[in-house]
């Protein structure tokens, strides 16, 4: 295991212009305000990426060749002008101060008797680059460096290991710039054979000091192209091009094209066109370019991004003269995760639907679980929670959130603050915006989060190697909501400032300012989630063999001062908002006395609102639960299935293929907000959707144990299949028929009362009971 310095060979090597330029300061108050930061041109600002290389001669038969390899930056490694691997973004997101991942890749079949070149190419990425929500650069280091060792073992047994150390060399070429969020430049007038040349390059490098502790092999998926997509429609805008590939997604155009010597092509990302279908930059923020720029040597090229990506459906393209729709395809990039759910109906906006979800999954999960590929791309924890239960159905992504666990436990404060996102660059170290580091409902995610992948993969590791920084941060909540404070009091947290629920629509559209979302609700929200995490620790507690009893006297004492703060004489709470209704019946915030009071309350609210949802972001998971679990089945139907805004259908029907951010980013009149339009949060209607219309509920830890009972009848037919951790589990409505499949270690219940459904074919083995009612 090479996890310290006395396992590596190489040295960290750098050399003289891999110095990265720090950006000055620029908060996220200015940037809210509407503030520009004064800067210099892109290439002023920006380096060329840098060339390591090493010439090495190999005498005798070869075994086995293998390389290990680690950057200060994102590298493309190539042996003998082949590469090394299809993955890129490596190595990936994580806090790379504390945690920094080596790949191993075999390159027996690259490696060869006699003159060999060992050539990788270094760009900022997330180590150096604009990242954050800032843009601010350098945010773990300021340096690019490398680190690798190649192994060789020969036919006679004995090995040569070939380390980074002074005897490579460096230099630049066709990169004049590369930053994973400006986007890149390729002079290909300056382009060389460089990775199989013989020759040296210009440069010294010298060795530099850096930590191997934090070192550690490659953990969870990789991150690859994984789709490629036509283009659509293409357009004159004037003198410009706009080509549309049909559907938002995170990755990269590949165009192939004649470039006459010294022309020069800019490609522009856009997720949406404006009302009057223009091309409309919806990727707003400091270091955002979102451009990429190729400057011609005379001869037809297969043009694309090596170090960068985009969240996009539309491009822009500056320079053309001719253009064909074959010359363009876009890439789509994401983590690699194996396909686990297929969900498919006989309804085609339904379809949709699900599509948009899968299709915000990919997109947003590109090496960490992010908020979104366009613009802040960072891990906010909080969008995790939220969409923790539908991530784990179109694909496994245990792996994945597992890594990302552990920045965030690497990132929780010595008092037990989980910050807002993670990784978590030098900028979010700015407390300016918010006055705080700490959220409920975000920081909550590390209690919410593994006990969820818990529940679907029945893997008990995630709760043990997260159950210190549980307990830790259930400190935190405890200290920060009692204050100086006496009595109920202490267990209401009205002490700082909390997102609450975020971005609620009745707000949003007349206004898009969140913070005001924030204002209204956070107090309530807040203690309702600091009494719903003591109750999940007391589970986890009690899972892990601990006594969970004091969490749950806790969460009582939470529950009673809610209902003395938040509850009035007349049966509403002070928060006369849905989100904060549904919050409160979901939790059992109240006694069973006044729960009916509340729900008739939330009820009335829907019905005043022309059966439309108004939750935001921490209570939309719940709604339709609540509502059914209330015996308001059909008007949780009614609101699923609404189409006017704010609803998912009215995203559909606007032409959505992701879920948006707000639910109003096109209004009513046709009006584009600079919004994300590939956020998926509110995409964890899929779990609901899985869960009440096909009625698969997973009652043990990794679906050892299901139960079929749908609540709701929406579609005549649909499939869905579902590869879970104990094994296959399918099932398909035909009209009213069901067909029911799972594996035989699967224990299974069946009950399709609720829609009046006929089991006509049990497929599953005979050794597992059914109770069957129709």
């Amino acid at each position: 295991m090479r996890n310290n310095k006395f396992s590596w060979v190489g040295r960290w090597i750098s050399t003289a212009r891999a110095l990265v330029n720090e950006e000055p300061e620029f908060s996220l108050v200015d940037m809210f305000a509407g503030k520009k930061a004064k800067q210099t041109p892109v290439e002023e600002r920006l380096n060329p990426t840098v060339y390591f290389k090493k010439v090495f001669q190999l005498n005798k038969p070869i075994k086995k060749a293998e390389l290990i390899v680690t950057a200060q930056g994102i590298y493309h490694a190539m042996m003998n002008g082949h590469e090394v691997t299809d993955a890129i973004f490596t190595p990936d997101y994580t806090n790379y101060q504390q945690f920094l991942m080596y790949q191993q890749y075999d390159v027996t079949n690259l490696i060869k008797v006699g003159t060999n070149v060992l050539a990788v190419e270094v760009a900022d990425g997330w180590y150096a680059g604009r990242i954050s929500v800032q843009g601010g650069s350098a945010q773990f280091g300021n340096r690019l460096a490398l680190l690798a060792d190649l192994v060789v073992t020969f036919e006679d047994e004995k090995q040569l290991i070939i380390g980074t150390d002074n005897s490579f060399t460096a230099g630049y070429g066709k990169h004049v710039y590369a930053d994973i969020q400006i986007g890149e430049k390729q002079d290909l007038r300056l382009d060389t054979d460089w990775q199989v040349s013989e020759e040296l390059l210009p440069e010294a490098v010298f060795e530099i000091a850096a930590d191997y502790t934090r070192l550690t092999p490659q953990e969870g998926p990789m991150v690859y192209r994984q789709e490629r997509l036509d283009a659509q429609k293409i357009w004159l805008e004037d003198t410009e091009y706009i080509v549309d590939f049909g559907q938002v997604i995170a990755g990269r155009v590949r165009l192939t094209v004649d470039l006459a010597k010294d022309q020069e092509i800019i490609i522009e990302h856009s997720e949406v066109l404006d009302e009057t279908g223009r091309f409309f930059r919806n990727i707003v923020g400091r270091n955002k370019d979102a451009r990429d720029i190729f400057i011609g040597r005379g001869q037809k090229e297969v043009l694309e991004p090596d170090f960068t990506f985009h969240g996009f459906r539309y491009v822009k393209i500056t320079g053309l003269t001719h253009f064909k729709l074959d010359d363009i395809k876009a890439i789509a990039i994401y983590s690699q995760m194996e396909t686990t759910g297929y969900f498919k109906t006989n309804d085609a906006k339904m379809n949709r639907l699900l599509s948009n979800i899968l299709w915000s999954q990919k997109g947003n999960m590109l090496s960490i679980p992010t908020d979104c590929p366009q613009r802040e791309r960072v891990g906010w924890t909080g969008d995790m929670q939220v969409f923790a239960s539908a991530s784990t159905f179109f694909m496994n992504s245990n792996q994945l959130i597992q890594r990302w666990l552990k920045t965030v436990r690497i990132d929780q404060r010595e008092n037990g603050a989980i910050v807002d996102y993670s990784p978590e660059p030098l900028d979010a170290k700015n407390l300016a915006f918010t006055g705080v580091e700490a959220s409920a409902g975000w920081g909550d995610a590390i209690i919410m989060v593994p006990w969820t992948l818990y529940q679907r993969y029945g893997n008990k590791e995630v709760l043990i190697e997260n159950y210190e920084a549980m307990k830790k941060w259930f400190v935190f909540e405890q200290s920060s909501a009692a204050g100086d404070k006496e009595g109920l009091s202490r267990y209401i947290w009205d002490t700082q400032f909390h997102y609450g629920d975020w971005m609620f629509p009745s707000f949003m559209m007349k206004d898009p300012n969140p913070m005001k979302t924030a204002a209204v609700t956070k107090d309530l929200v807040a203690t309702a989630f600091l009494a719903h995490s003591a109750e999940l620790l007391a589970q986890i507690a009690e899972e892990l063999g601990d006594d969970g009893q004091s969490y749950r006297d806790y969460a009582a004492n939470v529950k009673a001062a809610f209902t003395q703060a938040f509850v009035t004489e007349t049966g509403y709470l002070t928060a006369d908002y849905q989100g904060c209704y549904v919050l409160a019946l979901a939790f059992k915030m109240v006694p069973l006395a006044i729960e009916k009071s509340l729900v008739k309350r939330l009820v009335a609210l829907i019905e005043a609102n022309g059966r439309r949802l108004d939750t935001g972001f921490l209570s939309v998971p719940y709604l339709l639960d609540v509502l059914s679990d209330y015996g308001y089945v059909e008007l949780a139907k009614a609101v699923f299935l609404q189409d006017e805004c704010p609803s998912w259908f009215y995203e559909v029907d606007h032409g959505a293929t992701t879920i948006w951010e707000s639910w109003a980013a096109i209004q009513p009149d046709g009006t584009v907000e600079p919004f994300s339009f590939n956020h998926y949060a509110f995409g964890c209607v899929l779990d609901w959707m899985v869960r009440e219309i096909a009625g698969l509920k997973n009652t043990a830890p990794g679906y050892e144990a299901i139960e079929v009972s749908p609540s709701v009848e929406i579609v005549d037919d649909f499939e869905l299949c579902y590869q879970s951790a104990t094994g296959l589990i399918k099932i398909i409505k035909r009209g009213k028929k069901w067909m029911i499949q799972a594996d035989e270690n699967i224990e299974v219940v069946v009950d399709l009362n609720p829609v009046q459904g006929k089991l006509v074919r049990n497929l599953i083995s005979s050794d597992i009971m059914i109770d069957e009612r129709s």
